[in-house]
């Protein structure tokens, strides 16, 4: 039983959303974010990092989703219907699941899983949101686990994608998918998208704190 069985819930959940928006025709589509930055900026690899304690362990139970994929992008070609795309997941997904903490839902204070019976905090979000636009064919590459820290200055994580346009958040706090300089967020580490067991730093030296970042927020 592999990461494929994320309960008959949401293999119903997954299955039920509507196929991918950039291949109808019909769709009406929705012009660039009018955040969009004049200058495109990305986030920038600042060395290695560890990876999160909670990260480790999902992969540990789950060798299936933790693979270094073959199939390397370094960008999607961001448009009007991807965006909408995006829109469409990053909404189906916080609709569906109801925020608890690890600790609430497991008893344990840092555990990284799909959520379970529509409840689960940030990590269990972006892991179903990935999941799902896997599925629907956009490269494990670009869509990259991101630890940041947030306006309380606690761990939060979200899911960054990577487009030609720059570096986009999906967020279970907002519904809006916006660029990741106009978020109010730190930026902290995420996965590298050429080994997605492998995770960088977003932060100086100089700013890396001496303890691991847990994303252990809702």
């Amino acid at each position: 039983m592999k990461h494929f069985l994320l309960g008959s819930a949401f293999v119903m959940f997954i299955s039920s959303l509507p196929a991918d928006a950039t291949n109808t025709q019909t769709i009406s589509l929705k012009p660039a974010p009018a955040h969009a930055p004049q200058k495109i900026v990305f986030m920038e690899a600042l060395g290695e990092s560890l990876p999160p304690i909670g990260f480790v362990t999902f992969c540990r139970e789950n060798k299936g989703t933790c693979r270094s994929s073959k199939r390397y992008a370094d960008r999607v070609q961001f448009n009007p219907a991807k965006l909408r795309e995006l829109e469409q997941v990053n909404n189906a997904v916080n609709a569906a699941v109801a925020p608890v903490t690890d600790l609430e839902l497991h008893g344990k204070v840092e555990v990284w899983s799909y959520p379970v019976k529509g409840k689960g905090d940030c990590e269990d979000y972006v892991l179903l949101k990935r999941h799902i636009l896997i599925e629907r064919g956009w490269p494990e590459s670009t869509l990259l686990i991101t630890v940041v820290r947030d306006e309380n200055n606690e761990g939060h994580a979200v899911l960054t994608v990577r487009t030609d346009e720059g570096d986009y958040v999906l967020d279970n706090k907002r519904a809006e998918i916006m660029h990741w300089t106009d978020t109010p967020y730190t930026f902290v580490k995420r996965q590298s998208a050429r080994n997605s067991l492998v995770w960088i730093s977003l932060l100086p030296p100089e700013l890396v704190p001496h303890a691991s970042i847990s994303a252990s927020n809702r």
